[in-house]
């Protein structure tokens, strides 16, 4: 089998980090709940059975209990089959998915048929948020600062949803999701704090450049 990152030289990464910058954390989405959360299965799966009770309830006022029962098989495999669809997708997505927070960044290579790497330093990142869920998994939203936006389309699933506008990218759908939070947030601090040192002309080279 083709493996399409076998030149990266990092995983997850086109160039080797900068002396000095470490890697602290690498993952990717679960499948399960990428689909369950950015490609709505439990609300298709749901649909589905809805559109089978209510075949099965219309055709009892005509025909047998199991004929009617048999009525609303067709929507229950159209429906699974959709679900192995939403699956699928999920599966790809998460698969070519790598997630990174090192000491100065954070950084994804996010896409199965278009790959697109960001690099998001920690000095342009104003906020993170969690959206924790009971099984531990959660999707870190990051708010930017600056002018500089994002395109919603071309970054989803890896996306806060419906935030549009202003669109925030996303570590979706990762397991042990609190810890991750934990880990990001004490790297930005530690970057964050760091003086940022200038170095200005010399108080002669000043004069000069006066006369």
């Amino acid at each position: 089998m083709h493996d399409d990152f076998a030149t990266e030289p990092v995983k997850g990464l086109p160039e080797r980090p900068p002396e000095g910058e470490d890697i602290l954390w690498q993952g990717r989405p679960k499948t399960w709940a990428l689909a369950r959360d950015a490609l709505a299965l439990y609300w298709v799966a749901g649909y589905f059975v809805l559109l089978a009770g209510w075949r099965i309830v219309v055709s009892l006022a005509d025909t047998s209990t199991g004929e009617a029962l048999s009525n609303g098989v067709p929507y229950l495999v159209l429906g699974a089959l959709c679900c192995a669809i939403l699956l699928g997708i999920a599966f790809m997505q998460a698969r070519a998915t790598v997630y990174i927070i090192t000491s100065r960044r954070v950084s994804m290579r996010i896409g199965a048929a278009l790959i697109l790497y960001y690099n998001l330093p920690f000095t342009q990142i104003g906020n993170a948020n969690l959206d924790l869920r009971r099984d531990g998994t959660g999707t870190i939203a990051l708010q930017l600062m600056g002018d500089d936006r994002l395109s919603y389309t071309m970054t989803w699933p890896h996306v806060r949803p419906w935030r549009m506008t202003r669109t925030e990218p996303a570590l979706r759908c990762i397991p042990d999701a609190a810890n991750v939070a934990k880990i990001l947030a004490d790297a930005a601090e530690t970057r964050v704090s760091i003086p940022q040192v200038t170095r200005n002309a010399p108080a002669d080279a000043a004069a000069v450049a006066a006369e």
